[in-house]
């Protein structure tokens, strides 16, 4: 484990995983652990907001996820586990009963975590995971062609060109979301974009801890509407649910303030 200190006073580092590193940034202190992954061609400063506001109270550890930010490069073969990838990096931190949240594909990778591993997370929170059927090859092609076709968009771009383009399709937006998300577009991978080979509902119904799943409005772009949330607490008895006025995929992004009112409630529950 590489470890260093940036200018915000965070640490930073590399954590060793099957076939590669993670990085992450730390904010440190001695509250409980929360560990953030974050949603496709994001890094784990994406979660800076989040985690500034959540410093005071826990140790929130930033996660790059394989293929994004500093972390290693896809490299080809069988494709990497991003489950496990999370609990190895929680083992390199020697984290005990750490809290576990994630975003869109990093809430799945974080409920397949928990799945997993029900002995490790102390609570689970899912801001908008992608509940999607499973693709057949033919879809998986045309959906890996996309997205290469998009990172390939950003490639020609200064990094203020891409901030600008982020700005004028989330006016919303507070102005502390733009840096990173703009940088993390000139990080990822072309392979990154998993391929899901289980149905959601195995990982679901398999987690342990309390998990607190959060979604927005269908109508704004969320994924999970509210029959899919009935199906996943369905599932899981451990599950409640809160819908987020007002937001889409990006929940936090797009209402920061009752999102981070849900998480900060379900954290403190007893």
């Amino acid at each position: 484990m590489v470890n260093s200190r940036t200018s915000s006073g965070w640490s930073r580092g590399r954590l060793a995983v099957t076939g590669g590193h993670l990085a992450y940034h730390r904010t440190g202190g001695g509250g409980p652990a929360l560990v953030l992954s974050h949603g496709l061609t994001d890094n784990g400063l994406c979660w800076s907001r989040l985690a500034e506001a959540l410093a005071p109270d826990f140790d929130v550890i930033m996660l790059d996820a394989r293929g994004h930010g500093d972390s290693s490069r896809m490299a080809g073969g069988p494709d990497p586990d991003p489950a496990r990838d999370i609990a190895e990096a929680i083992a390199q931190l020697g984290l005990s009963s750490p809290i576990v949240m994630g975003h869109s594909i990093g809430a799945r990778a974080t409920a397949d975590f928990a799945a997993a591993w029900p002995g490790i997370p102390g609570r689970v929170v899912l801001e908008d995971p992608p509940f999607l059927p499973l693709p057949d090859e033919a879809a998986i092609a045309i959906r890996q062609q996309k997205f290469r076709q998009h990172l390939d968009s950003f490639r020609s771009l200064s990094l203020a060109e891409i901030e600008a383009l982020g700005r004028k399709s989330s006016p919303g937006w507070h102005d502390d979301e733009f840096p990173a998300w703009a940088a993390s577009k000139r990080q990822v991978d072309p392979e990154a974009m998993p391929h899901y080979r289980t149905a959601w509902q195995t990982a679901i119904a398999r987690i342990a801890a309390p998990t607190l799943l959060i979604h927005g409005d269908p109508a704004l772009g969320g994924l999970v509407t509210l029959a899919l949330a009935a199906e996943a607490r369905s599932l899981n008895p451990n599950m409640t649910a809160v819908q987020i006025r007002g937001a889409g995929h990006n929940i936090r992004r797009e209402n920061f303030v009752d999102f981070l009112e849900a998480v900060r409630g379900f954290l403190k529950a007893s």
